[in-house]
């Protein structure tokens, strides 16, 4: 058994949904002892979240891929008993996430400053939706809504659709990573030192630096990116950049020159567009492709396109991928023990000194490590 890098460290994780369980479960990854704190009863919302009415057991299948290898307390952080149990826990921590709005944590007495005159050598790590003051502050943190309001509805989809999301909860995810950064940072630091930090992250925060290509473009030319009208795959890139359809499916074109395409593929047409008309030009050059390449299938173009070393790809759907030599050989899967149920999620991708790092142990049930 490998001695994972942070084995012998606490975190208690006052989290719910998918920003801070997603942090909890990276830290878990990586040998932390992680414990839910959870609501008698009810325990994290997330338990309760299910997507395609998904279940096993009592929680949502989503909740046992976000929460495997963790164990659960649950406490009435109201009930003074209970919270004097969560001090204690706290006084042998190493780190405390939550994703709670602002102020709810300060309102039972856990705050960074209450959490750190009981600790101070705790790394206190907390996730909100748009930060801790302004109008917004106490706007629900939820994933589309941040997606919206920070303009990244805008970089996805052809530039005569409407604003296209992502089909992920993004947000949630990168502002997960983000934070168990910070507090890698802050363990490194707390080594140095033997001082505690607060770390914190927001939704926002992180959906604006998922965009910094773009948002630095707009502050130096004061002017919005524009999407392709057809098969726009980034704001900023001109043609042949997308995916296009074929004759039997789809595949992506990445950045190339326009007449190494040309010559790739036989489309003597493309010859008449010079190399700065890429972007000038490329609606007009991507209707062209768009007609052209559908005359083939997929793998035929893929051959054409690799023989000249272009960077192209198949558009596979998750069917196809698992079938790929190149998927399997990265061992990517990893099943669950839950009861009699069989569950298969992905594992960390992190390898280290070689070693990929698997957790078979399923979700907590709520509760369950109280005594």
């Amino acid at each position: 058994m490998m001695d994972l890098p942070l084995k012998g460290l606490v975190v208690l994780e006052f989290s719910q949904y998918l920003s801070g369980p997603s942090a909890g479960l990276r830290l878990a990854d990586l040998g932390a002892r992680v414990i839910k704190i959870e609501r008698p009863g009810i325990g994290d919302a997330g338990r309760k979240l299910a997507i395609k009415n998904l279940w096993v057991d009592d929680s949502s299948l989503l909740f046992h891929t976000i929460n495997r290898n963790k164990e659960s307390i649950s406490a009435n952080l109201k009930d003074a008993t209970d919270l004097e149990l969560i001090k204690k826990l706290i006084a042998k921590a190493d780190i405390l996430i939550h994703n709670f709005r602002p102020g709810v944590m300060e309102k039972t007495g856990l705050g960074f400053e209450q959490v750190q005159q009981i600790n101070p050598r705790i790394i206190y790590a907390a996730i909100s939706g748009y930060g801790k003051t302004g109008p917004w502050k106490n706007k629900p943190g939820q994933d589309l809504l941040l997606q919206s309001i920070t303009g990244l509805a805008y970089t996805t989809g052809n530039g005569d659709n409407g604003p296209v999301p992502f089909g992920i909860a993004i947000g949630d995810i990168l502002s997960g990573a983000q934070l168990v950064q910070g507090i890698l940072a802050a363990l490194i630091r707390r080594h140095k030192t033997c001082k505690g930090a607060l770390i914190e992250v927001s939704l926002m925060e992180s959906l604006l630096d998922f965009q910094f290509e773009l948002l630095t473009t707009y502050f130096a030319s004061e002017q919005q990116p524009v999407r392709s009208v057809i098969n726009n795959g980034h704001a900023l890139l001109g043609a042949p950049y997308g995916i296009y359809k074929t004759a039997s499916g789809y595949i992506a074109l990445a950045m190339m020159d326009l007449h190494a395409l040309a010559n790739a593929i036989g489309c003597t047409a493309l010859l008449a567009f010079t190399k700065e008309e890429a972007f000038i030009k490329r609606d007009a050059i991507k209707e062209m492709l768009t007609n052209y390449l559908l005359q083939q299938e997929s793998n035929y173009w893929i051959d054409k396109l690799h023989e000249f070393d272009l960077w192209a790809m198949e558009v596979m759907d998750w069917e196809k991928m698992t079938q790929q030599k190149a998927y399997q050989l990265l061992a990517m899967e990893q099943e669950l023990n839950t009861g009699d149920k069989k569950i298969v999620t992905t594992r960390c991708p992190i390898r280290i000194n070689g070693e990929r790092l698997y957790a078979s142990d399923g979700a907590p049930v709520l509760g369950k490590h109280k005594n």
